[in-house]
């Protein structure tokens, strides 16, 4: 097989690139901007591999596109590629319609040329896997229900409607010209390589250096976490093993609100490492504290914040024999040491434009 991997210098596309290289005899062809949450560093391991290739390549570049599907081929499209937070959308939603709208079509209509000139073996053989998020269902506040394959799409955020913008985008590609996709939509991911805007890398690196673990509202929104590299392993798998036509959700069966994972990493950064004496972080908390808790602070929570997500992962786990093997426990406790044993990474992500600020906060 030879795989594109849109995306694939971002924290869940590197994790399928390291899957990929490491795990199957594929070639690999990671596509990526680079944009601030891209970085090639979280591919070090596998960048050595004959079986893999870089190309730099904004996704609305068609002739970028065109040139890379010319030249490499592809069995398989794995199209990762996207603008993700939902803090920055609320702040600057044009980007993401931008990437996840305009990029998005694009790029398949870049694998529709090349798809099309295939012969009738290869085009049957052929795959274009779009991988996308839980937040396109919306909110499931008040019930006890879990997102299918089957739910409504109802996105809160200018982030999820554009990604639902793109899964419709897909489906049409699909039904219309018969371009032969699938759909995935996860919940929230979390491991290493994470980069730290996002909850889990944003308070432990917090946490390390002392500043405050600002919880969105009461903390009480409820997410369901999936490690990214179980995430990666059903990714693939889908991608080879799924039905064309088919959405397969992907969750990792661990629902748990804001306020309980925040706790949970300061009570494993207070068993590893003692407030304040993290060599590889200056401490900024202006009085000494007994435990990392007590920097947690309730800020204003988010515009149109979600309650709760939660994933029925059935039919991935019935059709195609997909189970996470990681629990929350053991997951979060792997990413925690995971960044207290690379700090040398996160560093230089946090010496560029991004501090740990907090986003999503302007009036």
């Amino acid at each position: 097989m030879r795989i594109l991997v849109t995306g694939g210098a971002g924290f869940i596309g590197s994790a399928v690139v390291r899957h990929l290289i490491e795990n199957t005899d594929s070639q690999v062809a990671c596509l990526d901007k680079l944009t601030y949450a891209g970085n090639l560093e979280s591919l070090s391991g596998v960048t050595d591999s004959s079986r893999y290739r870089f190309d730099q390549v904004d996704i609305c570049d068609a002739a970028g596109l065109d040139r890379v599907f010319a030249e490499f081929k592809p069995t398989h499209v794995m199209h990762l590629a996207a603008e993700s937070h939902v803090d920055r959308s609320i702040d600057g939603p044009a980007a993401f319609i931008e990437t996840n709208v305009v990029g998005t079509y694009t790029l398949l209509e870049a694998t529709r040329r090349f798809w099309s000139g295939l012969g009738n073996d290869e085009k049957a053989g052929f795959r274009f896997h779009h991988i996308s998020t839980d937040e396109v269902y919306g909110d499931l506040e008040g019930t006890d229900d879990l997102f299918t394959e089957t739910t409504s799409y109802e996105p809160s955020s200018p982030y999820s409607a554009s990604k639902a913008s793109s899964d419709h985008l897909v489906r049409a590609w699909q039904r219309t010209y018969g371009l032969p996709t699938l759909v995935t939509n996860c919940s929230n991911n979390y491991g290493p390589y994470h980069f730290p805007e996002k909850l889990i890398p944003h308070m432990i690196l917090n946490a390390l250096s002392g500043k405050p673990l600002p919880v969105y509202g009461d903390g009480n929104q409820i997410r369901d976490w999936l490690y990214v590299e179980d995430h990666a392993r059903a990714l693939v798998k889908v991608a080879t093993e799924g039905a064309v036509g088919e959405t397969y959700n992907i969750g990792g069966h661990n629902e748990k609100r804001n306020l309980e994972v925040v706790e949970t990493i300061c009570d494993l950064l207070q068993e590893m490492v003692a407030p304040g004496t993290f060599a590889s972080t200056d401490w900024s908390s202006d009085e000494p504290i007994a435990h990392y808790r007590d920097l947690i602070t309730f800020v204003k929570d988010r515009p149109g914040h979600d309650v709760r997500y939660a994933i029925d992962a059935g039919k991935i786990q019935r059709e195609l024999g997909w189970v996470p093997q990681e629990s929350f426990e053991s997951g979060i406790r792997k990413t925690v040491e995971w960044y207290l044993d690379n700090p040398e990474w996160w560093q230089r992500v946090l010496s560029g434009e991004y501090q740990l600020g907090r986003l999503g906060e302007k009036g």
